[in-house]
């Protein structure tokens, strides 16, 4: 039925490549690019059918360009890096192809990420007839459209928001990344950030926390004040908002490694000569550092992902909560990556079926929010993450 191109071949692109395969009826054709074609062909060989495979440096837009023009995907899915998210787009708007992602930009110079700079593609995209998704993802992505359906079936106004992402899985390293090291650690070293009373809030780097009861067994956890990306889309398309957070949870073995390569400068962004060469500590960190897609076969226990809601229905106060457990070591038995990479990959080949299918429609820029919650949350439950509602 449509032709895709993936661009990227780390633990998110093999998911979103395997998923992409087991559903021929809407991707009956696949292509998978990378800088390095020997991922591509190695995800290539795990699947039951055949696939196409590219080389393509995604920071050269003539070179991504050419690419998209010779395969002529009705969307490319983009799973690289988020620096590259402009570069796509701009190859996208130049030969007339659909576009989605999972993260929002990020300049690779500066420790920052906001819609910004892709909302400022909406016109151009809409003039030419295209629709770009950003982050159809979990978080975001998955958490964007629990939120619209927690206000599509739950309640009338969410006044109070509380995205709360907890990994309870184990892998057995000193210290590792369950995603590319250097945005993971970018991240989680970033100010806290939150909206409250119309306004954004400030605090340092995971100085705000408190427990939450995780269901299923996982339990009581400790979970810290982050920013994310999606808390800056849901106030704007859902402005009755008045308080948003995002929460994560760490390990203290986490934390503890984390504090003492901040105190040496091992997590700066910016150039230190060395030897006579200039190199970035954090990218040199990222290179010592396990490969999250070795952490696959190592990886044992379950995510938990959701939302908190509180706002009115009739009149009356609710609380609602909509969440997603995974297992890692179910997810590395069906496609051979835990559910870091698991629950990223999924949502985002869910999001190209929407768009391919025509169940989701639009010219110009959209987040996941803006879009009917309905179909793609059947389609959770349809390919592998599973939800569950509860009140509060």
């Amino acid at each position: 039925m449509a032709r895709v191109l993936i661009i990227g071949a780390g633990g998110v692109g093999q998911v979103v490549t395997h998923k992409c395969a087991q559903v021929p009826e809407v991707f009956s054709n696949i292509v998978l690019a990378s800088r390095t074609k020997s991922k591509c062909d190695a995800i290539a060989a795990q699947l039951a059918r055949p696939i196409e495979t590219a080389e393509i440096d995604a920071d050269d837009v003539p070179q991504l360009s050419a690419l998209i023009e010779r395969v002529r995907p009705d969307l490319v899915i983009n799973v690289a890096l988020p620096y590259q998210d402009l570069n796509i787009m701009d190859a996208c708007l130049a030969t007339g192809v659909n576009y989605l992602d999972t993260a929002n930009y990020e300049p690779r110079h500066l420790a920052k990420f906001e819609y910004s700079w892709q909302w400022a593609y909406h016109e151009r995209f809409r003039e030419r007839g295209l629709m770009a998704l950003l982050g159809s993802g979990f978080d975001p992505g998955v958490t964007n459209v629990f939120t619209a359906w927690l206000r599509k079936h739950k309640l009338d106004r969410i006044r109070e928001l509380d995205i709360i992402d907890c990994n309870a899985g184990e892998h057995g390293q000193a210290f590792a990344t369950n995603f590319n090291p250097e945005i993971n650690i970018r991240e989680v070293t970033a100010k806290g950030r939150y909206w409250n009373d119309g306004q954004w809030r400030e605090t340092d780097a995971l100085s705000m926390h408190r427990e939450f009861d995780f269901p299923d067994g996982i339990g009581p956890r400790k979970i810290y004040l982050m920013y994310h990306e999606e808390l800056e889309s849901l106030v704007k398309h859902l402005p009755e908002i008045e308080t948003a957070r995002f929460w994560m949870t760490f390990s203290d073995n986490y934390l503890k490694h984390l504090e003492v390569l901040q105190n040496v400068g091992m997590t700066r962004i910016d150039p230190v000569l060395y030897n006579g060469q200039e190199i970035v500590p954090l990218q040199f960190l990222k290179a010592v550092l396990p490969d999250p897609g070795s952490l696959g076969p190592l990886t044992k226990g379950r995510t938990c992902i959701g939302c908190v809601a509180t706002g009115t229905r009739a009149g009356r106060e609710e609380t609602h909560y909509v969440y997603n457990i995974c297992d890692h070591e179910a997810c590395y038995r069906e496609v051979g990556s835990q559910a870091i990479s698991y629950t990223t990959g999924v949502p985002a080949m869910i999001g190209a079926m929407m768009m391919l299918t025509g169940k989701w429609q639009g010219a110009g820029v959209f987040n996941m929010e803006q879009l009917d919650p309905d179909p793609f949350m059947d389609a959770l439950n349809q390919h592998g993450l599973p939800w569950h509602a509860t009140t509060l």
